[in-house]
């Protein structure tokens, strides 16, 4: 690479520019065509819910050139209009993947611009799309864990994932479309000039908090098709005086955690797949939740009391104030929620797509063992990234259970396989509303992307996702 003095911006550029397929470790490739699987099956079953049908069916109402294709439907339009209705999707359960210390989901970005991007560029190989897919995820995770070290980001207000995901985009899409350094550079400050996303609509239960990397990814790729055009943008977009780090984190980020080791470590290799349909921060909760269900059959019927014990980042996002988060007003509510997330564990032994709808949030048991949920703020629990959870349950009958959870199924430290990938991806088509996959297109789904390397154009992947109507 070349100054490594230079602008973050610019060796990210360079990074792009510079590996191939070839040079990526395999656990490195392993962890991307996960990703991939995981993706397709979140967006698959997320595509009817509120916020992605209504920007789909703008996206194809309004049309355009037809350049690349929506997820499931089939239709063509413009790729950033297409990224945006398939971000939507994907992101639309909360289901998507995520790297836990960079508050981030990295999958969504990626996986959107590159399939997009590629369409009109005259297809993209299995190679190129995994090289894709794992460079955006290194970039977008790196942006995440600079950011602020230390500290409890969420009391800033950024949703990071859509801030970040348009100069992820933009470097994304300038990959796959075969643009030079400098065009790329130039992409990166285009999308700059507009990223944005705030953690607000967490706290209104808005659609918008699904909405926000559909945005990135539009103007991530509409920066690209810019810059190929000629048209500049700022060179020293992350690091610059008014960059990125700046103006958006008042200069509060670590350059190492940045760019140390580019091109060594790849951060992708540290994104989770989710195994239940909520945020993130929930996950440890609903593991203890389950774990004392399991091991000391607590029910609805026997739960006296429960006392949720977290650090102040889970507390604040998800905890409270509780009166919504125990009777959720929507499903954005249910799906930040840790009293939803460990009251429905204890009364359906679950935590499945099914519990996480409109109609199950007027579930009069699951309500009931909510209503008996206390939080407790422990400090020994804070931290930067995933932090770990207790939940103690009271019996009617005296006994009292405790579960203490460190990480959260899924995580690094607990992986799950390509399998376990698949029987998620087959349950999330069991979650499509209105709409299904034909049993052998799901098959050749999973088998494409587990040898993707061989796939000579990524793009027929998503003829494989074209549904039919119930």
């Amino acid at each position: 690479m070349g100054d490594k003095n230079a602008d973050a911006g610019i060796l990210f550029a360079e990074q792009f520019n510079s590996v191939k397929y070839e040079d990526l470790p395999g656990e490195v490739t392993a962890a991307a065509k996960q990703q991939i699987l995981d993706y397709f099956g979140v967006a698959l079953a997320g595509a009817m819910k509120d916020g992605a049908k209504e920007v789909r069916e703008l996206a194809i109402e309004t049309g355009g050139v037809p350049q690349s294709t929506i997820i499931g439907a089939g239709a063509k339009v413009p790729a950033p209009n297409a990224a945006q209705a398939n971000a939507t999707m994907t992101h639309s359960l909360d289901f998507d993947d995520v790297h836990e210390a960079a508050i981030m989901h990295p999958g969504v970005i990626s996986i959107s611009s590159a399939l997009a991007a590629g369409e009109p560029a005259g297809g993209l190989s299995g190679k190129k799309f995994i090289t894709a897919v794992a460079l955006g995820a290194d970039m977008i995770c790196r942006m995440g864990l600079a950011t602020r070290p230390g500290e409890n980001v969420h009391k800033y207000g950024w949703h990071l994932t859509t801030l970040n995901g348009y100069i992820t985009s933009a470097a994304v899409a300038s990959f796959v479309m075969g643009m030079n350094v400098e065009r790329t550079v130039n992409a990166m400050g285009i999308a700059y000039h507009q990223s944005s996303g705030n953690g607000q609509a967490v706290k209104d239960g808005a659609h918008t908090k699904r909405l926000g990397p559909g945005f990135s990814v539009r103007g991530g790729i509409y920066a690209a098709m810019l810059a190929e055009r000629g048209v500049t943008g700022a060179r020293n977009n992350l690091e610059g005086i008014q960059g990125l780090y700046n103006v958006y984190h008042a200069g509060s980020y670590s350059h190492d955690l940045l760019v140390g080791e580019l091109g060594k470590r790849y951060e992708t290799v540290n994104v989770s797949i989710k195994p239940y349909p909520c945020c993130r921060g929930v996950h440890p909760c609903i593991d203890c939740a389950l774990s004392v269900v399991r091991e000391h059959k607590v029910n609805a019927d026997n739960v006296k009391s429960i006392t949720i014990e977290v650090g102040k980042g889970p507390m604040g996002l998800l905890g409270e104030p509780l009166e919504h988060k125990a009777n959720p007003r929507n499903v954005v509510d249910s799906q930040f929620s840790l009293a939803w997330g460990v009251a429905t564990a204890i009364a359906k032994g679950r935590a499945a797509l099914k519990d996480f709808t409109e109609e199950a949030i007027k579930d009069t048991v699951t309500l009931g063992v909510a209503a008996k949920v206390k939080l407790n703020y422990d400090p020994s629990l804070d931290g930067t990234g995933l932090e770990p959870a207790r939940v103690i349950v009271e019996t009617v009958d005296g006994a009292v259970y405790t579960a203490f959870a460190e990480m959260a199924t899924g995580s690094p430290d607990r992986p799950l396989s390509f399998d376990d990938c698949e029987r998620k991806f087959r349950d999330c088509l069991l979650s499509m509303e209105g709409v299904s996959l034909k049993s052998a297109q799901a098959d050749e789904l999973v088998s494409s992307i587990r040898d993707l390397e061989k796939l000579d154009d990524a793009v027929k992947l998503l003829k494989l996702t074209l549904w039919d109507k119930n």
